[in-house]
């Protein structure tokens, strides 16, 4: 008790010191670390009174769907504690937490719910077993630290093992669907997907090759499972159960669009009902839904002087072949900002297994980033115009700015070419700090 109360006073330090230097909101993963060497027992201690613990885990739309998930159940009046910052590794929870810790380092909330990236999920479930797991899908992703497709899907294989109530899964994944097989005895299963009737959408997806596999067939949908029913690129509807007469929530429209987005979407919900049980409310998912903003950097729009800038974050083949079926289409100035940094993954060769025909009408005005060239190589092989290249982020960003004062403007960008792009914009314009957006839907 003492060690741990120690740990949250040199983590609230720590997180009070990074504020005062970085001017931001202290939420870096130093915090999390310093809390950890006082108290290497600090995560199990933090959340021994927190009833549900659930992570939230796969390759794509983690941050999108925690964000979501805690929308939904806010909605619902629950307390839940959450990492808003984006930070997806244990120290980062940590930090996270210490904003509402006490000084006896329990924290009192419902629920906890975590986005965890997929290897530090275990270490977090080592240190205490979730609840509950929503596991997403598998693709290609950052080879240089994954190693391969099956390496992730063995690491979510192994947090669902440790998971001691209940998982949701992907059931249109192979990956994920063969994870049900590894579970320990009464832990429920739920399962989240599309509906049968728009199952060639699928291939917008793209999250792997292992998606043409002949032998793969998603299981039957009981009548907990949620099928996503699209209206069209914004509105949704989500069906419980395979059955004509079943049970439906909807229509409503996100604040984001693309199947990716509803996808996220149905995934969060079909989680909310198991949490929640006979407490779910159609009414208050739809008001969540409805009014939960997309996460920083994943479809956000800000205000460029009149005119929107839309952010959108690409991070793998999978993602970034989602974002230009979303985006792409619609002709506006582009930007592409491609950073190689170690959050980014080292190697960019994955942009080779990325169609950009969907950009040729327009072209890009400007590529950037370390890596500015090598996008602008690679958008020549698939014939699509480049306006001109500036590695400088700050340089390229003034340029693009400057140059399209008077027109909707897009930007895609890896991970930290994102965090850079937008520090950048937030001195120009009124952008929510990261982490801290408000959650309209929630009271």
């Amino acid at each position: 008790m003492l060690r741990t109360t120690a740990a949250v006073i040199a983590g609230k330090a720590a997180r009070t010191a990074a504020r005062v230097r970085g001017g931001g909101t202290g939420g870096s993963a130093l915090p999390g670390l310093v809390a950890e060497k006082v108290d290497p027992g600090f995560l199990a201690h933090a959340l021994r009174d927190v009833p549900q613990v659930v992570v939230v885990s796969g390759t794509n739309g983690k941050t999108t769907t925690t964000k979501m998930l805690v929308a939904l159940l806010r909605a619902h009046g629950r307390t839940v504690f959450t990492n808003p910052t984006g930070s997806n590794f244990t120290r980062g929870v940590i930090s996270a937490m210490l904003a509402e810790l006490p000084l006896r380092g329990r924290l009192h909330a419902d629920l906890a719910v975590l986005e965890l990236d997929e290897a530090h999920a275990l270490h977090f479930a080592r240190a205490v077993a979730p609840t509950h797991a929503l596991l997403l899908n598998v693709a290609r992703d950052q080879l240089d630290r994954f190693a391969e497709i099956d390496h992730t899907a063995g690491l979510l294989t192994e947090l669902a093992g440790m998971t001691t109530d209940g998982v949701v899964l992907n059931r249109d994944d192979p990956y994920v669907n063969r994870i049900a097989g590894g579970l320990r005895d009464g832990v429920a299963v739920r399962w989240f997907g599309l509906d049968a009737a728009i199952h060639d959408r699928l291939g917008e997806l793209a999250e792997h090759d292992a998606r043409e596999q002949d032998d793969f067939e998603a299981p039957p949908a009981g009548a907990e499972d949620g099928l996503l029913e699209p209206v069209d690129e914004s509105a949704m509807g989500i069906r419980w159960g395979a059955a004509d007469d079943a049970e439906r929530l909807g229509p409503v429209t996100l604040r984001q669009r693309g199947l990716a987005a509803m996808i996220n979407a149905t995934a969060a919900t079909t989680t909310a009902r198991m949490l929640l049980g006979a407490a779910f409310e159609d009414a208050a998912a739809e008001r969540a839904l409805r009014t939960v903003a997309p996460p920083f950097g994943r479809g956000e729009v800000i205000d460029a002087d009149g005119q929107p800038l839309e952010l959108v974050l690409v991070k793998n083949p999978a993602g970034f072949t989602v974002a230009l079926g979303t985006y792409g289409s619609t002709p506006v100035a582009s930007m592409i900002a491609i950073n190689d940094d170690y959050a980014d993954g080292r190697d960019v060769s994955w942009l080779y297994d990325v169609d950009f025909s969907e950009l040729r009408a327009k072209g890009v005005a400007l590529t950037s980033g370390v890596r500015g060239w090598d996008m602008a190589l690679r958008l020549q092989y698939d014939d699509v115009p480049v306006g001109g290249t500036e590695t400088d982020l700050g340089a390229a960003l003034g340029q693009f700015l400057a140059e399209h004062a008077e027109e909707p403007k897009r930007i895609f960008c890896t991970y930290t070419a994102m965090l850079a792009l937008r520090r950048m914009l937030a001195e120009r314009y009124d952008v929510p700090e990261m982490g801290t957006e408000v959650e309209e839907g929630a009271p």
